[in-house]
């Protein structure tokens, strides 16, 4: 079965827990603390695999996570990080936050994507010693690593997708022009599954083609294939309309034509705009009455207009002629930007709980739904930081560092990043 699309839960490791010791050695009074920090936990990574054509492996698997850092050790010895998850996906994949439908990114190039970071390793009690806390018998716990629902959708990365009803010859044109090798028969939905193939046009020139199965009127509704199959032409640079012109199957060729770019518009108004042209398939089945009023129609509506008939190879040069020539005047194939999450929105959704713990002056603040906002926040930035700090107190974690009777100069450290109280 082809999956173009899947929701999984990633989760990135939790940082090792730093450790609490004192050095101890023979003849040697007061070694102070020497406990070393957590290992970080490891990151989910996404990178492409060429290797793969659909996302049928999160079918069943639904939720990935990260081994954790190693917690430190004494002699100031510290965990080891763990290793990071890599998640394998076709290229043209684009990974979105799940509530807020965010683009995170688009797998389209070789780049791999950290999708979820690991949480740092905690502080071990030597990081803690001052001139005036010479022996803290404290030390801090890991970061917890980032966690998302994300969905995966496919989109195929294709410069041409071939639109038309079923049986109207999509796959005997794209088998005829390229290497691809897809099923033909006689009969509607051969093809259930998008079938790629690289058009070759001499040494250094190519491109890519897509049959997009399954489009029949109400696809844009869910009727057939269409609608599953429909996200799969979104990046094509633009389209080729192939039409039984000949009514082989008691419909009319014209409103074949126009039912499929009602369904384009209907599903995304922009497709419906993408250059086109229209290729009048069954010709040798067609009567010259039949041909010409096709053709008088498409022309009249401003399209180029071919005849062919694919499975003996006829004219169908001269529409790849064509569409080549269009391609070389257009941009390159879609890539999508990588989006923001919201940070307002990583507060809504979240829990707003949070700990707070004294030791030997520290208030060491503890919440996990901060470390997102963390991650996310330039605290070098002047906006951002103050950002931060709206966030603290929105939450209630001044007011209760105020009732834990914090007083100005003193420390107070969330995970990795430290500050002094200021009223």
């Amino acid at each position: 079965m082809f999956i173009d699309k899947a929701t999984i839960k990633i989760k990135a490791g939790d940082g090792g827990n730093g450790a609490i010791a004192f050095h101890r050695e023979k003849f040697v009074n007061a070694g102070g603390p020497d406990g070393g920090d957590g290992g970080k936990g490891g990151d989910i990574v996404f990178v492409v695999d060429d290797n793969l054509s659909t996302l049928n492996d999160f079918k069943y698997k639904r939720k990935y996570k990260a081994p954790n850092g190693c917690d430190g050790q004494g002699g100031r010895r510290n965990g080891r990080k763990a290793e990071d998850l890599i998640i394998k996906v076709p290229r043209g994949t684009v990974i979105r936050e799940n509530e807020s439908g965010v683009i995170m990114a688009d797998m389209s190039t070789d780049e791999p994507f950290i999708a979820a970071k690991g949480g740092r390793g905690g502080w071990g009690n030597s990081h803690f010693a001052t001139a005036t806390r010479q022996t803290p018998r404290f030390a801090k716990g890991g970061a917890p690593g980032e966690e998302w629902e994300v969905t995966l959708e496919l989109k195929l990365l294709a410069d041409v997708g071939l639109l038309g009803f079923p049986n109207v010859g999509k796959s005997s044109f794209i088998s005829v022009v390229s290497q691809a090798k897809p099923i033909i028969a006689d009969y509607h939905f051969t093809t259930i599954t998008p079938v790629l193939g690289v058009v070759s046009m001499g040494e250094g020139s190519s491109f890519v083609i897509a049959d997009i199965p399954g489009l029949i009127e109400g696809a844009s509704e869910g009727i057939g294939l269409g609608h599953a199959f429909l996200r799969h032409v979104d990046r094509c640079r633009m389209l080729l309309h192939i039409v039984d012109v000949a009514g082989s199957e008691g419909r009319d060729p014209i409103e074949d034509f126009e039912k499929i770019n009602l369904e384009l518009e209907r599903f995304n108004p922009e497709l419906a705009q993408r250059p086109q042209i229209v290729a009048a398939n069954k010709i040798d089945l067609a009567t010259d009455e039949q041909r010409e009023r096709f053709r008088a129609y498409i022309e009249d509506k401003g399209y180029e207009y071919f005849e062919m008939c694919a499975p003996i190879v006829e004219g169908t040069k001269e529409v790849i002629d064509a569409v080549a020539a269009k391609l070389a005047t257009l941009p390159p194939v879609i890539r999508y930007e990588q989006e923001e999450i919201p940070l307002d929105m990583l507060i809504k959704k979240q829990n707003t709980g949070f700990t707070i713990t004294v030791e030997d002056d520290v208030y060491i603040v503890e919440a996990e739904w901060l470390i997102k906002i963390l991650c996310r926040t330039d605290l070098d930035d002047y906006e951002s930081l103050q950002y931060f700090q709206r966030v603290l107190i929105s939450s209630g974690i001044i007011e209760a560092l105020r009732e834990k009777g914090i007083n100005e100069g003193d420390i107070v450290s969330i995970y990795d990043y430290e500050f002094e109280f200021m009223e």
